[in-house]
């Protein structure tokens, strides 16, 4: 039994980055996309600088889409779980680096600060891979004030979408849904933070991110993406 489970896994391994590009592939090529901050977003790669993404973990699923063509480095979670992510960032360009704030996470720092140097922008899901959700963690800030870059909040917002019922209420958008993609005002992070300087620069993200949050989900005249659960 457990062979074939194992069996059953690797398949599942195997087969998500084609799943994903799919169903991911369709979901978002159907929707209505409206961009706010472009000329944020703009100017951010236009430097041709790395750069922090960060956003909340309900959007993980639309995320790995997000960047384009820009060189990204992704932190994931050591989990099994994050053997599927790992592999369908890897299919999308992004680099993977395992770690968590539980286990692995001075080696994956080390990794993403090594990408950055390298010229790759992270992608950092801000409240972890655990959460609580929409509660930054300290992570990007630490990166952010080591490597010199600047980080940039941001949120996706659906008219129509499926929840799962995870931790941070992952989020599915439907066929032909209209999409927000609400990008903030890049953080600049001071060198050499102390852990107070660092707690203070995590607020002003978490304050960042609510923001972007809740701008994007008001345009569909909603709190949030599980106020009706």
């Amino acid at each position: 039994m457990a062979v074939k489970k194992e069996w059953k896994r690797k398949l599942l391994l195997a087969l998500a980055p084609l799943i994903y590009k799919v169903v991911m592939g369709f979901l978002l090529a159907t929707c209505r996309k409206e961009m706010r901050g472009k000329e944020t977003w703009q100017k951010m790669v236009a430097s041709g600088q790395p750069f922090i993404i960060a956003f909340w973990h309900y959007n993980v699923l639309c995320a790995c889409v997000a960047g384009g063509r820009l060189p990204m480095v992704g932190m994931v979670s050591p989990s099994k779980d994050g053997d599927f992510i790992a592999r369908i960032l890897r299919s999308r360009g992004i680099v993977p680096v395992r770690g968590s704030r539980s286990k692995g996470g001075v080696a994956a720092m080390k990794g993403v600060l090594k990408a950055v140097r390298q010229g790759l922008s992270p992608v950092i899901i801000a409240d972890g891979s655990q959460g609580p959700a929409k509660v930054a963690q300290g992570g990007s800030i630490v990166i952010a004030s080591r490597a010199g870059i600047p980080i940039v909040p941001m949120n996706w917002a659906f008219s129509r979408y499926k929840l799962f019922r995870s931790w941070d209420k992952t989020l599915l958008p439907m066929p032909f849904a209209r999409m927000v993609w609400m990008i903030g005002e890049p953080l600049t992070v001071p060198a050499k933070l102390d852990s107070g300087g660092v707690e203070e620069y995590r607020l002003i993200l978490e304050a960042r991110l609510k923001d972007t949050y809740n701008k994007a989900w008001g345009e569909f005249s909603r709190q949030g993406h599980d106020e009706e659960l």
